[in-house]
């Protein structure tokens, strides 16, 4: 089976840019992991994770420690990177400005994101999970990026495969939450089947965020994780059924050599 990937049109837009969105499909991985589990951090067999690693990276005709991925963390630490390295660092963006590197994001619900100021010649990979999108990993990415020489209104975003605001239920305490620290998520909250329960809308509210970082142009690519087995993996569709773990899908950008 080949690798199934999905694309941004903004992104695609870009010449010097390559990214892909990859589902779940062209992997080696069996059980609750098939096909195309890149987690590490999985109790997959480390000898398929590898495989499916080295399967991405050749997607974007790289070798597969040309294919970066933090140690994700739900943080907000954003890392310039120019080479590869022996351990990932702990942290949840990477930015470069360096050809022939892909910068990885990895999820299973969590909203990833690519950015690229072509112009500049700058891209980021962000992993931003309600925690790291609420706690400022967009912001820290996008100082990151400005660093490097980019301009937040040349920037173009994309948002990947998560769990989508009609599958995103969430509790009372939950909305509290939010509304405590940033009163405008209200607009991201709508009233679930359940009286005590909220549907929340990550992707909407990871594209607020966006904005508020001054990101010229953004979109969700509309792909919902847990509402799609065929071609995702799903942290909550694995909760509810007691799987104890699963598999992690890969969202990665470069910049063309």
């Amino acid at each position: 089976m080949s690798l199934a990937t999905l694309q941004s049109p903004l992104l695609s837009a870009l010449g010097c840019v390559r990214h892909a969105f990859f589902t779940r499909q062209g992997g080696v991985s069996q059980g609750i992991y098939a096909s195309l589990n890149v987690g590490r951090g999985s109790k997959d067999d480390p000898a398929a994770v590898m495989e499916n690693r080295t399967r991405a990276a050749a997607w974007f005709g790289l070798a597969e420690p040309e294919l970066l991925c933090a140690y994700q963390i739900h943080s907000a630490t954003a890392h310039i990177v120019d080479r590869g390295w022996s351990a990932p660092p702990q942290g949840d963006a990477l930015v470069t400005r360096t050809p022939g590197l892909a910068l990885g994001a990895l999820s299973a619900d969590c909203a990833p994101i690519l950015i690229a100021d072509a112009q500049a010649g700058v891209v980021a990979s962000v992993h931003a999970g309600w925690r790291g999108a609420l706690g400022g990993v967009i912001a820290s990415a996008v100082a990151a990026m400005v660093e490097l020489g980019a301009s937040p209104a040349a920037m173009v975003a994309a948002v990947g495969p998560c769990i989508g605001p009609r599958s995103y239920e969430v509790g009372l305490e939950f909305e509290a939450r939010f509304l405590a620290e940033a009163p405008a998520t209200a607009a991201h909250f709508a009233p679930a089947p359940v009286d005590d329960k909220r549907l929340f809308d990550l992707p909407g509210f990871v594209l607020r965020r966006l904005s508020e970082a001054g990101v010229g142009q953004g979109e969700w690519i509309g792909a919902d994780t847990c509402a799609d087995e065929a071609a995702f993996f799903s942290n909550r569709r694995a909760v509810h059924r007691g799987e104890g773990d699963y598999g992690r899908l890969l969202s990665a950008i470069m910049l063309e050599r």
